[in-house]
C-alpha cells in the first residue's frame, strides 16, 4: 500500500513538472501539440509571454523564440554610386521580433538563421539601391545618417519599388502568412520586413573603402604630389639658403674689408707717429738716439744665436766697450 501510495505521488510530480513550463525575460514561447502549433480563434499562433506557464504533458512541447534585439553583420561587399564609382561598404544591422505568430509562420521554425537569410538578401538590396542613387561625397559626408535611414525605414514598411519588383522567398512566407491565418492578419507590404514578423531596429555602415586596385592607383598618384610638393619645398629651401649663404659671405667680405682698410689706417697713423718719436728723439739727442737703434740691433742679431765674425774694433760694437772708454755721456 505504501509503495503504491509513493509511486502515485511521484507519478503526480513529474505530470506536474511536465505540465509547467517558464519562459524567462526575453523570451516568448509558442506551444507546439503533436508538432502543430497551437493556435487562437484567428488561427494565429499562440504567443507566450515571460512567467510560468502550464501546458499539457508528453503532448505539447515548447518553442522558444529570442525577443531580444539581435545583430548581424553584413559581409564587405562592392556597391556602384551614382557617379560609376566602385566602393567596399561594411556594414551591420540590428532586429527584433514584434510580431511572434507571424515571424514564427513565415519562417517555418522561427530559427533566426532563416530570418536572417531573408532580410540579409533584402537589406543587400536596398542599400545597393540606396547607394546608387548618391555620389561618394553624399555617402561620406553623409552626417546624419539619412542614407541608413532611408534604408531601415524602406526594409519595415517596403516601398513603392518593392511593388514592381518581387522577392520570391519573401512574397512566399508572406503568401504563407496570409494563408495559415485565413486572411484575418492586416495587409502589409509582401517585400517588407513586417510582413515577416520583423522590425529593422538600426542600420549603420561601418567602413567605406575603395577597391584595392582603386586605392592602390589613389595612394599613387597621392604619393606622386606629395613628392612633387617635397621635391619644390626641398627647391624653395635651397634657394633661400643660397640667398642666406651670398648675403652672409657679402656682409664677411664688406666687414673684413672695412677691418682691413680699419687696421691699415691704424698702422699707418701709428707708423706716422713712431716715426715722429724716432724724428723728435733724433733731434733732440743724437747720440742716444744712436745708441737705441744700437740695442735694437744687437737684440735682433742674438736673439737666434747666430755666429758672427768681426773684428773688435768694428764700430758695431762700440756701445759694447768699456763705458770710459765710449763716446757717449749723458745730459742727465
Amino acid at each position: 500500500m505504501r509503495k503504491s501510495f509513493v509511486f502515485v505521488i511521484a507519478a503526480i510530480l513529474v505530470v506536474l513538472y511536465s505540465s509547467i513550463f517558464i519562459i524567462y525575460e526575453g523570451q516568448r514561447g509558442i506551444v507546439m501539440r503533436f508538432s502543430k502549433v497551437v493556435r487562437d480563434s484567428e488561427n494565429k499562433p499562440v504567443v507566450y509571454q515571460p512567467g510560468p506557464h502550464f501546458k499539457i504533458p508528453f503532448i505539447e512541447t515548447v518553442k522558444r523564440l529570442d525577443a531580444r534585439i539581435q545583430t548581424m553583420d553584413i559581409k564587405a561587399d562592392r556597391f556602384l554610386t551614382s557617379e560609376n564609382k566602385d566602393l567596399i561598404v561594411d556594414s551591420y544591422l540590428k532586429w527584433r521580433i514584434k510580431d511572434f505568430s507571424r515571424y514564427y509562420l513565415a519562417t517555418g521554425t522561427g530559427e533566426i538563421s532563416q530570418a536572417e537569410l531573408l532580410l540579409k538578401r533584402k537589406f543587400s538590396d536596398r542599400l545597393r539601391s540606396e547607394i546608387g542613387r548618391v555620389d561618394v561625397r553624399g555617402i561620406v559626408t553623409d552626417s546624419r545618417g539619412r542614407l541608413t535611414t532611408d534604408v531601415r525605414d524602406a526594409l519595415n514598411m517596403g516601398t513603392s519599388e518593392d511593388d514592381s519588383v518581387a522577392d520570391n522567398e519573401l512574397a512566399s512566407a508572406a503568401a504563407r502568412v496570409e494563408k495559415e491565418t485565413k486572411g484575418k492578419q492586416p495587409v502589409l507590404n509582401p517585400n517588407s520586413m513586417a510582413a515577416l514578423g520583423i522590425e529593422v531596429v538600426d542600420v549603420r555602415i561601418k567602413q567605406i573603402n575603395l577597391p584595392d586596385e582603386v586605392s592602390d592607383a589613389i595612394y599613387q598618384r597621392m604619393r606622386a604630389e606629395r613628392e612633387a610638393v617635397a621635391r619644390r619645398h626641398r627647391s624653395q629651401g635651397q634657394e633661400e639658403a643660397e640667398k642666406v649663404r651670398a648675403d652672409a659671405d657679402k656682409s664677411a667680405t664688406e666687414i673684413k674689408a672695412r677691418a682691413k682698410s680699419q687696421a691699415l689706417v691704424l698702422r699707418g697713423e701709428g707708423d706716422a707717429e713712431a716715426t715722429k718719436l724716432f724724428a723728435d728723439s733724433f733731434s733732440k739727442d743724437p747720440e742716444f738716439y744712436a745708441f737705441i737703434r744700437s740695442l735694437r740691433a744687437y737684440e735682433n742679431s742674438f736673439k737666434n744665436n747666430d755666429v758672427m765674425v768681426l773684428s773688435p774694433d768694428n764700430d758695431f760694437f762700440r756701445y759694447m766697450k768699456a763705458p770710459s772708454k765710449q763716446p757717449y755721456h749723458a745730459n742727465n
